[in-house]
């Protein structure tokens, strides 16, 4: 076999080696999402690569959350509400009608802004999704389901003792890494979370934020933050988002030290916001 066939050809031209792209976990096109008249995001192109961190930044009332909600079809549930253009989560069309919403949000499972514990036991709270879906043959699986998330989530060694008690008397910052163990329980892809944060104190938070890094190993992750220090902190990639449009996407580190729009320019240094 001749032994040229084995040579990288960019060492051979001296062209530095381009590391592949990650393969995109979801991609956008041309999403638009009206509420009756109202056209609230408008021609949105992502990809959204696996196994790492994306945020959402822009000032209020700019679609992040909205774009969001459409990743999960949460959108489906308001009914003035409609959505357009092609979501792929693994190249497969999520508002194709054959695709069951349900199954759909145990693959791309939410937290949301406010902690919202169900009124049950720590226990109940993270069986809820497996109970429902079927993952659990018996009491046992039960139990190592619910642990694994648990555990997952940073919060079991600090709850073992007393998974009878409710989920309503947690921490805060205790509650949202619950409702971040119910996400995880169901085996999801990729977890959403709409300003995780917003409701928490600094300790808090920096537990949520070291959870997300951990997370990112083995799921795609989406958040959405008005803080541009936690945009920096815990995401690979940011898209910044104004008047519901995707106005520019890329690494991080790019994003906030060198934009390519003016309109990002003036949204990271405080001219509006």
């Amino acid at each position: 076999m001749n032994e040229l066939t084995h040579v990288d050809e960019a060492a051979v031209s001296g062209q530095p080696k381009i590391a592949p792209a990650v393969e995109p976990k979801i991609v956008a096109r041309k999403v638009q999402v009206f509420y009756g008249d109202n056209h609230a995001i408008k021609d949105v192109d992502v990809d959204i690569p696996a196994n790492s961190v994306m945020s959402f930044i822009g000032p209020s009332g700019c679609g992040k959350s909205t774009f969001l909600r459409c990743l999960n079809r949460m959108n489906d549930t308001i009914d003035v509400c409609r959505v357009e253009g092609k979501i792929e989560l693994d190249h497969e069309d999520i508002y194709d009608p054959k695709v069951d919403p349900v199954q759909l949000r145990a693959k791309v499972g939410m937290v949301f802004q406010k902690p919202n514990p169900f009124p049950k036991s720590i226990f109940e709270n993270v069986a809820y999704g497996p109970r429902i879906h079927g993952l659990a043959r018996n009491k046992t699986d039960m139990e190592e389901i619910v642990v694994t998330a648990l555990q997952k989530a940073g919060l079991f060694a600090e709850v073992k003792d007393r998974l009878d008690a409710p989920g309503t008397g947690l921490s805060g910052g205790q509650q949202q890494r619950l409702c971040i163990a119910r996400a995880i329980a169901v085996s999801p892809e990729v977890i959403l979370m709409d300003e995780p944060c917003s409701a928490l104190d600094p300790i808090a938070t920096a537990k949520v934020e070291e959870l997300i890094d951990e997370l990112r190993e083995n799921y795609t992750i989406v958040i959405v933050t008005h803080s541009m220090q936690q945009a920096a902190r815990v995401s690979q990639r940011t898209a910044f988002f104004h008047l519901g449009l995707l106005v520019e996407e890329g690494p991080t580190d790019n994003i906030f030290t060198n934009p390519h729009d003016k309109r990002t320019q003036d949204y990271i240094t405080g001219r509006f916001g």
